[in-house]
């Protein structure tokens, strides 16, 4: 019984170019024109400018390690998460691994200060300045927090005597 079989409801890619039959008359369905109307289109074809203007907009990304948004970002692990564990534990990346709290394939994490902390832990991880005050109210201590960003000097300009008119003769 073909009447009791399921309805399968896909649509079909686009063909272009098969004649006058096929429902696209005329162009065939690509517009009038251009390179573009034709059959083999490069992968690059960007109109009348060069065939590599595409390559020329991608963003520049000279030296290595220059691009900061390819760089691996640290996983952050919130104060309210370390409740969980038993008090004088010492926090590592191991420690949070084997407690669950981050993921197996986690390679740098940051201790952030959001919700409250109850146990007196030690902390051997990247800390920021709100959850290192929240583990030492706890009685804990962290060994390794984020160095400050060095300071560089500002340099005033040199203040230059104006120049003398010249007199007119």
């Amino acid at each position: 019984m073909l009447n009791s079989l399921p309805k399968i409801v896909t649509k079909s890619k686009k063909r272009l170019g098969r004649g006058h039959g096929s429902g696209r008359v005329k162009t065939s369905g690509r517009g009038t024109k251009g390179q573009k109307a034709r059959e083999n289109i490069k992968l690059t074809f960007a109109g009348s400018s060069l065939q590599a203007s595409w390559l020329k907009r991608l963003p520049l990304m000279r030296g290595k390690g220059k691009n900061k948004s390819f760089r691996e970002k640290p996983t952050i692990v919130n104060v309210k998460y370390l409740n969980t564990l038993k008090p004088n534990t010492e926090i590592t990346l191991e420690s949070l691994k084997k407690a669950g709290i981050i993921s197996d394939s986690v390679t740098k994490a940051k201790i952030l200060g959001d919700g409250p902390l109850s146990v007196a832990l030690t902390v051997k991880l990247p800390c920021s300045k709100g959850a290192l005050k929240k583990i030492e109210k706890a009685g804990g201590k962290v060994l390794l927090s984020t160095p400050p960003l060095p300071q560089t000097p500002v340099l005033k300009p040199k203040k230059v005597a104006p120049a003398t008119p010249k007199s007119k003769k």
